[in-house]
């Protein structure tokens, strides 16, 4: 009976953090849409003009620009727009003359796979570089450990994609420069054109991920319970499996989603150089073409995947340490 009575009790603890985590989220995501819609409005010229290109009159340009309904009212275009996204409806291309949505679809699932591919090769590496650099503080393999990540945090990823490019692509001719995916395409061929993209994006966010995951592995190792257990006999790799690694499963975590936001940032530059068919790319071509409900699209779906990330992390550590359910 009391043992029902206590994840009870541990449930609706989190149900109320979790509400107001949630909460603060969508509030976020609402300013969020404020500023995109703002700074894409201050881009110079329009999808219009873009469209018509210079040589166009402008007459043309007005009709155009009244056509796709640009010459409406700012706050009437955000009111219209952010209706439609509380719809699930980002609206209709500019350019591709399309819904949104469609063109979304199209680019979504790549980036999804090839953030997934980075993952699986990052999080299991990067936490095993954590761990065994945390219990070997000071000694030669921590320090050339922290060398070599310290260094890859250094490392850009364009310059990590271009000499990833001319060693496997132009030296030794083992994999392709440029990303081709298609439903036809095997998965073998599938995970060769994405290997140097996720090469690339998989170094720098190692890196982080493992620096952080020692700083969290070592502060618990620093902790009087850690001394105790010692003094009593218990075997260091008991102490680190048993006591260690679950109190530290919360910044682990922490440190495991802060490192995947990264790649948001890092798969805009990755999938403009290996021309990958993601939904960063796609971003970067709604800037170039001012096709603006693409771009508020793309950035708004970045701004989300970051948010839940951050969220599942936070709801982890709650879970994981007590303590916080009390704040």
């Amino acid at each position: 009976m009391a043992g029902s009575v206590a994840p009870r009790s541990a449930l609706s603890g989190v149900l109320p953090l979790l509400a107001k985590r949630i909460g603060s989220a969508l509030i976020t995501l609402l300013l969020v849409s404020v500023v995109v819609f703002t700074i894409s409005g201050l881009l110079p010229g329009d999808a219009a003009q873009e469209t018509l290109g210079q040589s166009a009159t402008a007459e043309q340009v007005a009709a155009l620009r009244h056509e796709m309904g640009l010459d409406r009212p700012a706050l009437t275009r955000y009111a219209t727009w952010l209706g439609g996204m509380l719809q699930g409806d980002p609206g209709q291309s500019l350019v591709a003359n399309m819904p949104v949505r469609d063109v979304i679809a199209e680019r979504l699932p790549n980036s999804l796979m090839l953030a997934a591919f980075t993952a699986l090769v990052s999080v299991p590496l990067a936490l095993a570089i954590g761990i065994v650099s945390a219990i070997n503080r000071g000694g030669r393999l921590d320090r050339t450990l922290n060398v070599l990540t310290l260094s890859a945090v250094a490392v850009p990823e364009f310059l990590v994609a271009t000499l990833g490019v001319l060693v496997f692509s132009v030296k030794l001719l083992w994999l392709p420069s440029i990303a081709l995916v298609s439903e036809e395409a095997s998965l073998w061929d599938t995970m060769r054109s994405c290997a140097l993209p996720v090469l690339s994006l998989a170094v720098v966010v190692v890196a982080q991920m493992a620096r952080m995951t020692r700083a969290a592995v070592a502060d618990q190792l620093d902790r009087p319970y850690v001394e105790m257990a010692r003094l009593k006999g218990v075997p260091f790799r008991r102490v680190v499996m048993a006591h260690v690694m679950p109190n530290a499963v919360g910044p682990i975590v922490n440190a495991v989603a802060l490192s995947l936001s990264y790649l948001l940032g890092g798969a805009i530059i990755v999938e403009t150089i290996f021309n990958f068919p993601g939904l960063a790319s796609l971003m970067v071509n709604a800037v170039t073409s001012r096709d603006m409900p693409l771009l508020q699209a793309c950035a708004m779906i970045f701004c989300g995947i970051y948010l839940a990330l951050v969220l599942v992390a936070d709801v982890v550590a709650i879970l994981a340490n007590p303590r916080l359910r009390a704040q």
